[in-house]
């Protein structure tokens, strides 16, 4: 479960319908019911935040958002996306992780899930973090 308040337009979740999982995107939000409108490939609907599920922060989640993977002698990993950067100690190891763009740089930043990382990178950037291909 997601809480509500952590929930932004634009984040990616896992929604649950009927027992099953789907990615889906948040469009709209309803403050006043605590309800998330959610989009996956099947369709629109609204839900409640117990069928909102996190998606965990991995290599194949950060690929399907087009970053960029680039390792380091050290063990180190860091993925770009236009002038982004995420560093995570080792490989796979996404327990710990730094970001910046610019110069504000996040070292260790409560970030376990792609909503939460969506979150970081609107905040520093500006843009919503989505899969759309950087030039």
């Amino acid at each position: 479960m997601i809480k509500f308040s952590e929930i932004k337009i634009g984040d990616y979740v896992m929604a649950e319908y009927e027992g099953q999982l789907r990615h889906g995107e948040v469009n709209r939000l309803n403050g006043d019911e605590k309800q998330v409108c959610v989009e996956t490939d099947v369709q629109e609907f609204w839900y409640g935040t117990e069928h909102l599920f996190p998606i965990a922060i991995n290599d194949d989640e950060l690929m399907k958002l087009n970053f960029t993977k680039e390792e380091a002698p050290d063990g180190s990993v860091k993925y770009k996306k236009g002038s982004f950067r995420l560093v995570i100690p080792k490989k796979d190891d996404f327990s710990t992780l730094e970001m910046w763009w610019r110069e504000d740089i996040r070292q260790h930043p409560n970030v376990h899930y792609i909503h939460q990382l969506q979150n970081h990178y609107y905040q520093m950037t500006k843009v919503h973090l989505t899969d759309e291909v950087m030039a």
